[in-house]
């Protein structure tokens, strides 16, 4: 708990057997304020389920395969007033919680996000290469241009702080399934007017091995898929506004 406020941490695992369970220990551990873990099992790798067991955390199960998926299931089940979304790899560590808690209350912001390309870190380390620095602070950039907002300079950190009521807000508007979810709440909580600022985080080498975007290739795709889901936003939202996504809608009926 934080200042009377209950703080709720998520993740999401898949291919994170070997390092879930250090991870939750160190969020756990590493500050006083973490009351409650969400992990979200994605149809995650045998022998995840045990890890997650011999910890305090809460495991919820999400069958629908993706990224958007599995943390819309886990920002829903999260009781806390500050609700944390993280990555159980190893490439976060559970000490910037305070840093992101601070923000939130002395700052009164609505949504802290946190950045990998900050000032403070190399020009290329840990899983960061170079050409995803440079994408993400190129994507960051525009998404400033575009929507004419705070300075940024990662689109796809999964390391945010919202709270309760920032997730109430923008959860109607929540359309994006897969990886580009967590550019998609960045765009929403521009679009949405929440009251935000970025921090830098601590980024390490992530435990074991992703098949996400390891070759330059698979980058350089993935960097203009993103560039473009951030054109294709801005336009909707210029033309028509931000409108609720009708299975939100549907599934909010008695």
């Amino acid at each position: 708990m934080y200042n009377g406020r209950l703080v709720s941490v998520v993740f999401a695992t898949y291919r994170e057997k070997d390092s879930v369970r250090e991870v939750i220990e160190d969020f756990f551990n590493a500050t006083p304020f973490v009351d409650e873990i969400i992990v979200v099992n994605n149809n995650a790798e045998p022998g995840t389920v045990e890890e997650v067991q011999k910890t305090k955390a809460r495991m919820v199960y999400e069958n629908r395969q993706g990224y958007g998926y599995t943390f819309q299931r886990g920002m829903k089940e999260a009781r806390g007033d500050y609700v944390i979304l993280c990555e159980p790899d190893g490439t976060y560590k559970g000490k910037d919680v305070e840093r992101f808690l601070v923000y939130a209350k002395t700052g009164g912001f609505d949504v802290v996000l946190g950045s990998r390309t900050g000032q403070n870190t190399p020009l290329s380390a840990a899983d960061m290469t170079l050409i995803r620095k440079f994408a993400n602070v190129f994507e960051a950039k525009t998404m400033e241009v575009l929507f004419n907002t705070n300075a940024l300079t990662d689109v796809g950190c999964t390391f945010k702080l919202f709270t309760k009521e920032a997730v109430r807000k923008i959860e109607p508007f929540w359309r994006t399934r897969n990886s580009l979810f967590a550019t998609e709440l960045v765009l929403l909580t521009i679009s949405e007017h929440a009251h935000f600022i970025e921090i830098p985080v601590t980024f390490k080498k992530r435990v074991g091995t992703s098949t996400f975007v390891q070759t330059f290739s698979q980058q350089a795709r993935w960097a203009i898929k993103i560039q473009l889901f951030i054109f294709a936003f801005w336009l909707r939202w210029i033309l028509f506004g931000n409108r609720p996504n009708p299975e939100n809608l549907e599934a909010e009926k008695p």
